[in-house]
């Protein structure tokens, strides 16, 4: 009973740990595959409260179908970006501005 006991105590830690890190990252992509581990973490603690059903379902949307969706989100946002920097950036052969050559 005591190693049991200790596996969840464990397991829960582990859950806040990751918990925490995930909503601490400065990067986002760290952000999410912390929360797919997260969502992971979770439908092992429904497997140790016996509940399969409910641990399928947590592995099937809250780590697969919800970080698919926010890795294709942030890819999607990343290349945004690169659209607006490249947009805003003139070519690197340009040459300058009469205003930009005074102050050099």
């Amino acid at each position: 009973m005591n190693l049991i006991l200790t596996v969840d105590v464990i397991l829960v830690v582990i859950m806040l740990v990751t918990a925490w890190l995930a909503l601490t990252a400065r990067d986002l992509q760290r952000a999410v595959i912390l929360f797919i581990a997260l969502g992971l973490l979770v439908s092992l603690a429904w497997v140790r409260l016996q509940a399969p059903d409910v641990a399928m379902a947590e592995a099937a949307v809250g780590a697969g179908l919800t970080g698919a969706l926010l890795i294709s989100t942030l890819n999607s946002m990343r290349e945004l970006q690169k659209k607006k920097t490249s947009e805003v950036t003139p070519p690197a052969d340009a040459s300058p501005t009469p205003q930009e050559a005074n102050h050099a």
